[in-house]
């Protein structure tokens, strides 16, 4: 804290001994359609410095006196100069257009994202739109988490999820916002897809370390994923038709250049031919995303965005289930002058999970709620020093299930499990600096807190601990409560506070190379209850309290990066370790279905994964793409909390489930001609962590077996190749809509990838065998999509 309020101290005082300056500010924007463009660089040749506009498009530059030359550059669109003569404070928006491709040059400059070498922002992925469309995936339908997997240091949880793991974390240490609201369960059909529509992405942004302290409450990544705004010149569409399901998008002005929409749409169909064939079966989603804008002036622009999602699953008559995402974001943007851009949003989001069974004569349903305030400031003091600060708070209702007897068992009582509250404020502040030519950083600190708050019931035990070890059969069992205590809502029943230090460093040897380095401390006070390896709607969320403390990380990074062939290519090299306090550890035999108390199935353990990451990236030409490739290991060890207890795998580390010590993903796009782009995606990955049986005995008759330990085994090695090919037909001119087909073959070569392996004994022969189980083998797909 002393260092990073010092450099605070020192930057102003340089402002202060400063020569007279003037400021140039403004937004910058897509000419055709006035959508604004975040990350665009705004370089002054003269000063050889710059800046990129925020979240929202807008920029500032504080110069000295004078006349300059600005250069703003983007991907996908046409470097722009303009010279500006500096005398005063002036207002500057930028309009870019959209660069088109050159085929007879062979450079093609808007497939892929390149690094920004002389920028302190490190371990950080960026995807536009057109790069998540080219990835072939299954079923033929672009998905943006199915995107970020091929990117190094992130692994999927597993085939047909949508679930995702970044440099050994588990999936509940991933914050993902969508519009700045959280989304607590990113899949549909249980992870066929995930919910984010492609066509309405503007831009998405991993964050694997060096987060900003403007993030906060997890501790593996941030996924931060904006939407368009709508076109504010004219009505423009895109629809497409697919295997199983469809989609529609619609966007224009309300006001033409004032105000905007955007509305868009999916839905499967494939219930619809399992009704055909008399199959009682059902599994289906369906999602809706509006978006509305309005510019008042050049100084306030407000924005009211929502998303409602739902998926259902029915088995027989017998099992139905239904769950899904909802939220409701209203955000404000103001300029209060040339130098401050702030923007206030107010969140409301739910995330609910209901299962019907029928057969038993029982409904469940659970599911958390939240309301996020949060105030940002952008404060660009100099062209070499810039602040962000502000404040976020949520306010959560966490319902960990209500039971409800149905059918014939409508008569018996209603059993609500115990709610829980909580409130998370924070405030941060951090400085964006160039040192020199040569050397810059992003510096801050995050102060966070925790407040749970007062519910109806509350167990007390002996000694206060909800679990006790069984030395005589050396097992962990429930401890009885001795009581319980109820607390109004005003009552704060535990609180946490913690400071989150982020640095992150970075150091020019030349114009094409660099060396970086981080460093990040995080707090996260929900956790996933799960004994799963991905992220089911099963999962339910418990908030940090009196036997749960938060997760805690610390995580360092070191990088090497590099442009040659002047940015044709990239090439980028990190090293990361890092640790984590108090990660949930499940005893065996641990019981979480409509578990009321989860403190007497959980054990505080830690964590840790170190690994070095390669990427190579081809930017420019008819074909380019990438290679990247992971090292690495995730680890986990929960030891006793007295000398006598064994604590989980007698206290030793034993690999996490999501491990994998090999990633490697090979990613290519070949530009035929103006009709044919041909795409390609090679994983290869070590097999996940499991256990298998050590030995077996017989008791009455049946075969049970014998584990040892934790993950000791793992599945077969993991590898999978996908081909697509896109077709254009050429477009005619008296025709007000364009068509594009897409062929894909997932799985090219039907390799039976295992989801698991199970032990049973054979019928026929009476010896047991491994049975392994796979998703998917060969999927061959095909869609039509339109514009207009």
């Amino acid at each position: 804290m002393k260092i990073i309020w010092f450099l605070l101290l020192i930057a102003f005082s340089l402002k202060c001994l400063s020569q007279e300056k003037f400021s140039v500010s403004g937004k910058i924007k897509d000419i055709e359609n006035n959508e604004t463009l975040l990350g665009v660089n705004i370089i002054v040749e003269e000063l050889q410095t710059g800046t990129v506009s925020n979240a929202y498009g807008f920029y500032s530059l504080t110069l000295p006196k004078g006349q300059y030359t600005f250069t703003i550059s983007y991907l996908g669109f046409e470097t722009l100069k303009d010279t500006i003569k500096l005398n005063g404070n002036i207002k500057k928006n930028f309009f870019l257009t959209p660069a088109s491709e050159q085929l007879e040059e062979i450079t093609i400059r808007d497939n892929f994202e390149q690094q920004n070498i002389r920028k302190p922002e490190m371990s950080i992925n960026r995807l536009k739109q057109s790069t998540i469309k080219q990835i072939p995936v299954v079923f033929g339908e672009a998905d943006v988490l199915r995107s970020i997997v091929q990117f190094p240091g992130v692994t999927n949880a597993g085939e047909g999820s949508s679930g995702f793991n970044v440099r050994g974390g588990s999936a509940d240490q991933n914050l993902i916002l969508l519009d700045e609201a959280v989304i607590f369960n990113s899949s549909h059909l249980f992870g066929l897809f995930s919910i984010f529509n492609p066509e309405a992405v503007k831009d998405l942004k991993l964050y694997k370390g060096g987060i900003p302290a403007e993030y906060g409450g997890r501790v593996s990544s941030v996924l931060d994923i904006k939407q368009k705004d709508g076109n504010y010149k004219e009505f423009q569409g895109e629809a497409g038709v697919g295997v199983i399901s469809s989609k529609l998008l619609l966007e224009g002005p309300i006001q033409k250049n004032k105000s905007s929409f955007l509305v868009s749409g999916r839905s499967t169909y494939a219930h619809l031919f399992l009704k055909a064939i008399d199959n009682p079966n059902a599994a289906y989603f369906y999602d809706f995303t509006a978006k509305g804008n309005y510019i008042f002036n050049d100084k306030n622009k407000l924005m009211l965005s929502g998303y409602f999602g739902r998926d259902f699953f029915s088995l027989d008559g017998s099992f139905d289930n239904i769950y899904g995402n909802s939220f409701i974001n209203l955000r404000w943007n103001h300029v209060f002058n040339d130098q401050l851009f702030s923007n206030m949003s107010i969140i409301g989001g739910e995330y609910i999970y209901e299962l019907d069974l029928d057969i038993v004569g029982f409904n469940f349903r659970s599911g958390i709620q939240n309301l996020n305030l949060k105030y940002d400031f952008n404060h660009y003091l100099s062209d070499e020093f810039q602040l962000n600060y502000g404040l976020n708070s949520f306010y959560y209702v966490v319902n960990p299930g209500k039971i409800k007897p149905t059918g014939d068992n409508s008569g018996i009582t209603e059993d609500q499990l115990t709610k829980k509250y909580a409130i998370e404020p924070a405030l941060f502040l951090s400085a964006e600096h160039q040192f020199s030519d040569n050397f810059s950083a992003e510096y801050g600190l995050r102060w966070s807190s925790f407040f749970r708050l007062g519910q109806d019931e509350l167990n007390i035990y002996d000694n206060n601990l909800p679990l006790l070890y069984n030395q005589q059969f050396g097992i962990y069992q429930r401890a009885e409560p001795i009581g319980t205590r109820t607390d109004s809502r005003s009552d704060v029943i535990k609180t946490f506070h913690n400071l989150e230090p982020r640095i992150a460093l970075a150091y020019a040897l030349d114009n094409n190379t660099s060396l970086k380095a981080s460093y990040n401390r995080m707090a996260q006070y929900l956790h996933l209850i799960t004994n799963t390896n991905s992220p089911t709607p099963l999962d339910v969320w418990a908030p940090s309290g009196p036997f749960i403390e938060p997760q805690l990380l610390d995580q360092f990074a070191v990088g090497y990066f590099k442009s040659f062939e002047q940015n044709k290519f990239d090439l980028s090299i990190e090293a990361f370790y890092k640790t984590v306090d108090n990660k949930l550890d499940f005893i065996d035999g641990a019981d979480l279905i409509a578990a009321d108390a989860i403190e007497q199935e959980t054990l505080n353990g830690e964590a840790r994964s170190y690994g070095l990451e390669l990427m190579l990236k081809k930017n420019r030409g008819r074909l380019n793409g990438w290679i990247a490739y992971t090292l690495s290991r995730a680890e986990q060890r929960t030891p006793g909390r007295f000398s006598n207890e064994p604590g989980i795998n007698n206290g030793k580390w034993y690999l996490a489930n999501y491990d994998k010590t090999h990633d490697l993903t090979v990613l290519g796009n070949y530009k035929l001609n103006k009709q044919w782009t041909f795409n390609l995606n090679f994983n290869l990955r070590t097999g996940q962590p499991v256990n298998f049986p050590v030995g077996q005995f017989n008791f009455q008759g049946l075969t049970v077996p014998i584990y040892e330990g934790r993950n000791n085994d793992r599945l077969p090695i993991f590898h999978r190749l996908d081909v697509s090919a896109t077709y254009r037909p050429k477009a005619k001119r008296e025709k007000k809509w364009k068509g594009y087909w897409n062929f894909g073959i997932y799985n090219i070569y039907n390799r039976r990838n295992a989801a698991s392996i199970s032990f049973e004994e054979n019928r026929n022969t009476g010896q047991n065998e491994a049975v392994r189980f796979s998703i998917f083998g060969i999927v061959p797909s095909v869609s039509y999509n339109i514009s207009f």
